[in-house]
């Protein structure tokens, strides 16, 4: 299946020059959602994970079915004051400026191998802040298995 047939395209969304690819007609299709999991599941089982941690708020839509599928964990990384109880945060620079995300305070066993999972990749820069909050909490550190495609 194409996958990507089933990902709408949006010009100029949320502002001109910015193409958007809604998830939203993958999700509502019941097969080609199944078989993206599925994919998923196969790509992400090869890294043994404890926990998946999704970052805000499209990357829950991946993560939690996943990790239900494979077994293991599912955590939320949300900006600073949308999560409740005690938290632990990471402040990191945008282009215009800085912001916080957080992960709950003791969600995260010390030495787990933690997967984290958005809808896409923009310019990196709340990954690998996720990357680092990851670390602080004593999440796991190791190099990706070696690729076969």
């Amino acid at each position: 299946m194409d996958i990507k047939s089933h990902i709408r395209s949006i010009p100029d969304f949320p502002k001109p020059g910015i193409l958007f690819y809604d998830i939203a007609t993958l999700l509502a299709h019941a097969d080609a959602w199944q078989v993206t999991v599925g994919r998923l599941a196969n790509k992400v089982r090869a890294f043994h994970p404890d926990v998946l941690c999704g970052i805000e708020s499209r990357g829950f839509l991946a993560a939690a079915p996943l990790a239900l599928k494979l077994g293991c964990g599912f955590v939320m990384a949300r900006k600073k004051g949308k999560l409740p109880g005690a938290t632990v945060s990471h402040e990191y620079a945008l282009e215009y400026g800085t912001d916080v995300i957080e992960v709950q305070e003791g969600m995260i066993p010390k030495g787990s191998r933690v997967v984290v999972l958005d809808d896409l990749l923009a310019t990196g820069g709340t990954l690998n802040a996720t990357i680092n909050l990851l670390r602080k909490v004593g999440a796991m550190s190791w190099a990706p298995p070696a690729s076969s495609n």
